[in-house]
């Protein structure tokens, strides 16, 4: 078995823009020349699998954590939600609700399924959800 030098949990990343105060949104990883970077989501379907778990200016360290199916979290919700909604990025063209989710959508549109809430949830809140990795998903 060749897995060496490989991480598991949280893990130090660079922030590639300002990421002070944006606990607990979700980031993606970014290369930025041959560097890893973490930012928030500039797309509804960017692959925005990690949680920041501690912010910093950019280019300096901050630290992202894995969603993994076998541990639930807590992700900063736009909207309401209720146990058993699918959970998906938040419209990242509203620049404060970048790195938020959102329940899927009756909008037509193809959106990125990540979690499932697993309590009911009101705007703002950290909700309770499992990571999902359902991928995409067409209304």
């Amino acid at each position: 078995m060749s897995q060496t030098n490989v991480l598991q949990g949280d893990f130090p990343v660079v922030a590639g823009e300002d990421l002070t105060g944006k606990e607990d949104l979700l980031v993606k990883l970014v290369n930025d020349a041959g560097t890893l970077k973490a930012r928030l989501p500039a797309a509804n379907g960017d692959y925005a699998f990690f949680v920041l778990i501690e912010g910093n200016a950019a280019d300096k360290n901050a630290a992202v954590r894995p969603l993994e199916p076998k541990r639930n979290l807590r992700l900063r919700l736009k909207g309401a939600c209720n146990p058993g909604d699918v959970l998906v990025l938040a419209d990242v063209a509203t620049a404060a609700d970048k790195g938020k989710v959102r329940v899927l959508p009756a909008t037509a549109g193809t959106y990125r399924g990540l979690a499932i809430a697993e309590e009911v949830g009101v705007d703002g809140q950290l909700v309770r959800c499992r990571p999902a990795m359902i991928g995409n998903i067409t209304v």
